[in-house]
Parts: C-alpha cells; sequence; structure tokens
C-alpha cells in the first residue's frame, strides 16, 4: 500500500484538477445509489486513467455484461471526491486524488468485514486478479473492511 508521500510524490496534490481526466468506460455502469441512472464515463486521475481503462475492458470479457451486471460489477460507487478519509480530520482520502474506485458498496460496505462483502465470494476471484494485475488492490481483502473501495497499489 503507498504512502501518503508516495502518493503525493507521484499523483501530486489531492483534488488537483490539471491531473485528472475523463474515461470512457467500456460498458455502462448503473449508479450504485440509484441504479436506473447510469455512466459510461468517469473522471480520475490521469496516471492510472489507462489502467482502469484495462481493468474494465478484462471484466467484461471475462463475465461478459450480463453476468457482470448480475454479480452487480456495475454499481458505480465513486472515483474522484475530493475530501478527508471518513473519521479522520488530517488525512486525505485516495478518492481526492481519482486514483481510487468505489464498487457495489450496498454488499461491499465500510465497515464490513472481509468474510461477509460479497467480493469474498469464489465468483468474484476473477475480478479480483483483473485488479491486481492492473496495479490496484482492494481494501477489502488486504484491510478487512471497505470492500468496495479498490485503489492503485503502485
Amino acid at each position: 500500500m503507498l504512502t501518503d508521500q508516495e502518493i503525493i510524490n507521484k499523483y501530486g496534490r489531492p483534488g488537483d484538477p490539471t491531473r485528472l481526466t475523463i474515461i470512457t468506460l467500456p460498458y455502462r455502469m448503473r449508479i450504485a445509489w440509484k441504479p436506473e441512472a447510469t455512466v459510461t464515463k468517469i473522471q480520475c486521475h490521469k496516471l492510472v486513467a489507462s489502467q482502469l481503462i484495462s481493468i474494465f475492458t478484462d471484466i467484461q470479457a471475462h463475465y461478459g455484461y450480463e453476468e457482470l451486471k448480475r454479480l452487480g460489477i456495475d454499481l458505480y460507487g465513486g472515483c474522484v471526491n475530493v475530501r478527508l478519509m471518513r473519521g479522520s480530520k488530517t488525512k486525505w482520502s485516495r478518492h481526492a486524488w481519482g486514483i481510487a474506485i468505489d464498487i457495489f458498496p450496498q454488499k461491499n460496505g465500510l465497515k464490513m468485514k472481509w468474510k461477509d462483502a460479497e467480493f469474498s465470494k469464489p465468483a468474484y476471484a476473477p475480478m479480483l486478479a483483473i485488479f491486481y494485475k492492473h496495479g490496484f488492490m482492494s481494501y477489502g481483502k488486504e484491510r478487512n473492511f471497505d470492500a468496495m473501495h479498490f485503489e492503485v497499489n503502485e
């Protein structure tokens, strides 16, 4: 897991709009809190844009759209959100840089233990492997909470 200083050295200051870009997703994602609404583009840090495109392209190739939708992998919980970490008065969220993304928050909650998270089930192992292959890690798997959260780890 990258330290705050490593993140600042590589990705700049949190919320810097000159370092953000918009990517087109290879498939439509539903907004997690309003699933009748969808997005085809999301904002992220320029340095992780190609990684995220590769992640979602590989996920679609592995599962197919109908299966990834059935599994909730298309439930977008957010990427760029310039804010402090929940519960902190000084530490920035990785979302403030646009180097983290949340997926399927309803069944992979912030305080949920990994064993109880949907993403800990065998059907999601290929998805996790794809994130890791492209330089992202799972908070749920690595920290035993917040399984919805994937962030760059390089």
